[in-house]
């Protein structure tokens, strides 16, 4: 269920199902103007920059709109009732293109600063230092923090994205959308406490575990919701000083021979570690392996019990995008849309809510608009993940054969000792963990061939048995 782009006859299909009175000619023509009202569904990421970007670009061109945000949870709050379900990673090339919006993450929500990788893998583990000493990313919490938290020391992500949205100018409705419906060619919301109100454009940014997807079935006959699966996510409460005495300033990441499990991390935050694990079908019995692999033993104490702790979660995530994420007055971002296979979530968020808003703002709010300046944005991210796909197959089975895993070590040990070497394994390892890079650049960069000879050396080396002198 790939993206794949709409037929002329396909296309001609849907027009026919527009209201009537945007089929008198009326649909190639709407556009947003001083005094439309503009509706978001969920103030994740998404939402929030999708708020903002619209709200600064109809500045920008004298226009005043009012953008209502709907999101009935409380992201100060700690625990599920403010947690998005995220693992909480902001990649350095984000923070970058966020720096030149204008937007400078604070200290108070950033609850770490990731320096460097620690891979572990069943025949060994190795030190992944910052590639060219330049790339930083960031640890944070979604919500205020986990479950058990007794003492709130740092913001929350989304809570900084959606006051940033607030105070450009964006209400925000603390209430759930039960119904949406066209009325006279206009959008109106419905909600739990029965309000409503009409709307001439609405963008879903509600994210794959919402039920408020559901709501456009109907309404849009065309639009099909990702197609998700099911990972792991759990917080475990070690203490600043316990943190930085077994994870440091760290990430740690596994390539393990389990099956379907695509990728898994310990994360350090504050005082807390999370840990994180994707693939196909996440479920008790691989968490349980997973838990009790040597390599994961090491990250922690050895008297901590592995058990869940008292935050954990299984959110499903977006595999394969949305079809159809837009039509007349509506367009789905984020989660609700297209994102990043597995990883930089919160990238794609941002990379579709900006493009959602400019197309709004600049071109048109009909389906045609939509198609012409926002579809591209997608087509780029789900092209690039179709590559992710074939990286995470390739990784499969290389976690499968021992001697490659030792050359893939070698290798990059090679790398962190000579300075003076280009790092490409590193590098190539780098950008596939944080998502700083696109898929497309990473396969470029691993098949360049002074990168697969430099492998082929390591993996026939590294499998060398070592001779030992004997003793006199």
């Amino acid at each position: 269920m790939a993206f794949k782009p709409l037929s002329s006859l396909r296309w001609g299909t849907y027009a026919k199902r527009l209201s009537s009175s945007e089929q008198e000619g009326n649909s190639a023509n709407l556009k947003l103007d001083s005094g439309s009202q503009v509706a978001v569904v969920g103030s994740g990421p998404a939402g929030s920059f999708f708020s903002y970007f619209l709200l600064d670009s109809a500045r920008r061109v004298g226009m005043d709109i009012q953008v209502d945000i709907y999101e009935p949870r409380d992201f100060s709050v700690p625990g599920p009732t403010g947690c998005n379900m995220c693992g909480g990673i902001v990649s350095e090339s984000l923070v970058q293109m966020l720096a030149t919006e204008g937007i400078n993450l604070p200290s108070t929500v950033v609850q770490r600063g990731i320096d460097s990788y620690m891979l572990h893998t069943d025949v060994g583990s190795v030190r992944i230092e910052t590639p060219l000493h330049e790339k930083r990313i960031a640890a944070v919490h979604r919500g205020s923090g986990p479950r058990s938290i007794h003492e709130i020391k740092w913001s929350s992500f989304d809570r900084y994205l959606q006051t940033m949205a607030v105070e450009i100018g964006a209400r925000l409705i603390r209430d759930r959308v039960d119904d949406v419906s066209r009325q006279d060619g206009r959008l109106q919301l419905k909600t739990r406490r029965g309000a409503r109100q009409d709307y001439d454009l609405l963008a879903v940014a509600a994210g794959v575990n919402s039920g408020s997807v559901k709501l456009f079935h109907e309404l849009i006959a065309d639009y099909k919701p990702p197609r998700t699966t099911k990972t792991y996510i759990c917080e475990y409460p070690l203490g600043e000083e316990t943190i930085r005495k077994y994870l440091g300033d760290s990430m740690h990441v596994f390539l393990l021979n389990m099956p379907r499990l695509e990728f898994a991390a310990i994360i350090p935050k504050g005082d807390y570690a999370t840990v994180c694990l994707l693939g196909e079908e996440i479920e008790g019995p691989m968490i349980k392996s997973f838990l009790e692999s040597p390599a994961v033993r090491s990250c922690f104490p050895p008297d901590l019990s592995l058990d869940p702790p008292p935050c954990h979660c299984s959110p499903h995530i977006n595999v394969y995008g949305a079809v159809q994420p837009f039509a007349d007055r509506i367009v789905f971002i984020g989660d609700s849309g297209v994102t990043r296979l597995y990883k930089d979530g919160i990238g794609a968020a941002y990379r579709t809510a900006k493009a959602a808003a400019e197309t709004a703002v600049f071109h048109g709010i009909s389906a045609e608009d939509f198609k012409r300046h926002y579809w591209p944005t997608c087509q780029k991210i789900a092209s690039d993940n179709t590559i992710g796909r074939a990286i995470f197959s390739w990784t499969l089975q290389i976690q499968k054969r021992r001697y490659d895993v030792r050359g893939i070590l070698r290798m990059v040990s090679t790398e962190q000792l000579k300075k003076n070497r280009r790092p490409r394994m590193s590098m190539v390892l780098w950008d596939l963990f944080t998502g700083s890079a696109p898929y497309r650049e990473i396969i470029l960069r691993a098949l360049h061939p002074a990168f697969l000879v430099r492998l082929l050396w390591s993996v026939v080396v590294g499998n060398v048995p070592c001779k030992r002198g004997k003793s006199s």
